[in-house]
Parts: C-alpha cells; sequence; structure tokens
C-alpha cells in the first residue's frame, strides 16, 4: 500500500522509516538554515520535532527563507513553521518554544530529545548547547557561517576543528578550547566571506546595532538540507537495507 513514506522506505528500510517515526528532534533557530532543515525532517518522517525561536517573520527574510510568505509576514516563527509543518505532516508532534536560548536560560524538552540542530547565530549560544548537549550525550550538529556566501556547493559535513577559511568556525573553536571540548560535528563551507559593497546595520537580540550579512535561498538552503541528511544518516544508520 502507498503512503506518505513509501519512496523514502525504498531508501531506508520499514526500520528506517519506524526509527525516524519515533525519534525527536530539536531545531534551535527557523531562519534560512533551521527552515529548510525542519521541513526536511518532517518530510524524511521524524516523529517528533522542538521549535525553538523568539522571532517574527519581517520583509528582509522572503529572500531566503521557507517560511516567509507575504502571508506570514508579522507571525510568530515558530507559528509560521508548525503550521507549514502540520499541512505536510498532521500526525507530527510538535513542541513550540517561543524564545530566544541564550547561556543560562532553561531550554524545553533538550534532555528529551534524540538529536539536536543547532541553526542560531551568536557564538555564545552555540558554545553554551555544545556543552549542555556533551555532558548529557546528546548529539548535536552545529552550523557554520552561511553569511556573504556566493556558492552551495563547498558545504560539508566536517569536525569543527578540522575546519578552514570560516570564520565563525575560528571563533567556535577558540571558545570550545577554553572549556575543554575538543569535538563538534558541523555544517561549513570554506569559502570567504564576499566582500559587499555598502555595509548594512541591524538590531541584535539585546537591541543593539550589529553587522547584517548578505545571504542567498539557495546557499542557507544547501546548508539546511546537509543538516537535515546527516540528521536522518546518524538516526538510521545500520538499519537501511
Amino acid at each position: 500500500m502507498m503512503d506518505q513514506f513509501s519512496r523514502s522506505r525504498l531508501l531506508l528500510g520499514q526500520a528506517g522509516v519506524d526509527k525516524l517515526l519515533s525519534s525527536h528532534v530539536m531545531i534551535l533557530g527557523l531562519g534560512g538554515v533551521g527552515g529548510y532543515a525542519a521541513e526536511a525532517l518532517a518530510r524524511s518522517g521524524v516523529g517528533r520535532m522542538t521549535l525553538v525561536d523568539h522571532d517574527q517573520v519581517t520583509l528582509t527574510n522572503l529572500n531566503r527563507q521557507i517560511i516567509a510568505t507575504h502571508d506570514t509576514l508579522g507571525q510568530k516563527k515558530v507559528d509560521a513553521m508548525a503550521e507549514r509543518l502540520r499541512s505536510i505532516r498532521p500526525d507530527l508532534k510538535l513542541t513550540l518554544a517561543d524564545q530566544f536560548f541564550l547561556p543560562g536560560q532553561p531550554l524545553p524538552a533538550l534532555y528529551e530529545a534524540d538529536y539536536v540542530v543547532d541553526a542560531i547565530d551568536t557564538v555564545a549560544a552555540k558554545v553554551e548547547l555544545a556543552c549542555r548537549c556533551q555532558a548529557a550525550g546528546i548529539p548535536l550538529i552545529s552550523a557554520m557561517g552561511c553569511g556573504n556566501k556566493l556558492s552551495p556547493m563547498g558545504f560539508m559535513v566536517a569536525d569543527l576543528f578540522d575546519t578552514q577559511g570560516c570564520p565563525l568556525c575560528r571563533a567556535m573553536r577558540r571558545e570550545l578550547r577554553k572549556r575543554n571540548l575538543t569535538n563538534l560535528k558541523v555544517v561549513y563551507s570554506p569559502e570567504p566571506p564576499a566582500r559587499r559593497e555598502e555595509p548594512v546595520d541591524g538590531i541584535d537580540d539585546a537591541g543593539g546595532k550589529r553587522s547584517v550579512a548578505g545571504s542567498l535561498p539557495y546557499v542557507v538552503g544547501a546548508a539546511g538540507l546537509i543538516l537535515a541528511w546527516q540528521v536522518v544518516t546518524d538516526l538510521t544508520y545500520g538499519l537501511r537495507p
């Protein structure tokens, strides 16, 4: 009998599909990268997802974010993502956390997750998440810099300490060494950030000014889909035909 996962089952096998349906994946950050990762994981068959983000869909998101349409402008990203995912998977179990993840803050359902996807922007939050996941033994994959990159072709999965050419990777290595963390699975590209003609200022989470990076849909999309691929691969390893 044909069903929603018939095509997936041909590649992952029944055991692989069953494993995904019984898995809980937490995704932090539902922007360009995290949105594509979330949708791919839902379509792949992950049974439970926790979505963490405190941002709203804005006009500047329309060029790259999968949840951004003129109909979703002004909506909370967790709500827009949840509505989209439920339209694809009515059976999907969703937990929504309308919050920015910052060091020292509680994170609902983290310790119930089988896998965590980091698609957040700030170094401090990424480092804190890596420390918590390592201490709890929870698999984590972290997206590195996608801003100011022009090509989707360079993205790959690597250990953070084997990466080169990515400024965010460099900053993360420095901070993780201070905490005696020596490994972190990441998706990154060695492409040097492109130079912009004019700097652009934006507002950070604390209300201060920050530099805003340029971003393109096929770049963040590629990174998000690779994140999802690695999660599915890790969860179903050894279960596929």
